[in-house]
């Protein structure tokens, strides 16, 4: 399991190597510090703010389109599978793209150790967790990084 630290002065940082290999294996080109990649990683309960060009992974997307495929269903299991196979065929290839998607974002928040939401990550480095205002959040992480050269 990959554990990052946490410093006194700011946010919590994910060791260089942990960081390192997952963009590699992820096959992220690193970015500036001026072209911060900033994901959000949250869920439908909490309203963010200053979002503007940050990533925003919904963490419950999968349970809520899992649950809409089980809607209403028989208690016989055989119609109900008939009836989910329904929904998923005439949800077609967007609703599997949908799907995929929903169950990666939850993917990487587990493979960054995120554990609380809303959590605020710049360049899969660092973390703000708790704060909803994500230009703030940047700005304490962005204060920090200049502060530890």
């Amino acid at each position: 399991m990959l554990t990052p630290f946490r410093t006194q002065s700011g946010p919590m940082r994910f060791p260089s190597a942990v960081a390192s290999t997952l963009c590699v294996a992820l096959g992220l080109a690193s970015q500036a510090a001026s072209a911060a990649e900033v994901t959000v990683f949250t869920d439908r309960s909490i309203t963010l703010k200053s979002v503007d060009s940050a990533t925003v992974v919904h963490l419950d997307a999968a349970q809520e389109i899992e649950a809409s495929l089980a809607a209403n269903l028989p208690a016989d299991p055989h119609r109900a599978q008939a009836i989910v196979q329904e929904r998923l065929k005439q949800g077609g290839a967007r609703l599997q793209r949908d799907l995929a998607s929903a169950w990666q974002g939850v993917a990487d928040a587990w493979g960054l150790s995120v554990s609380t939401v809303p959590a605020v990550v710049v360049d899969r480095r660092y973390v703000i967790y708790g704060e909803p205002d994500v230009a703030r959040a940047v700005a304490r992480i962005e204060a920090y990084r200049r502060a530890q050269p």
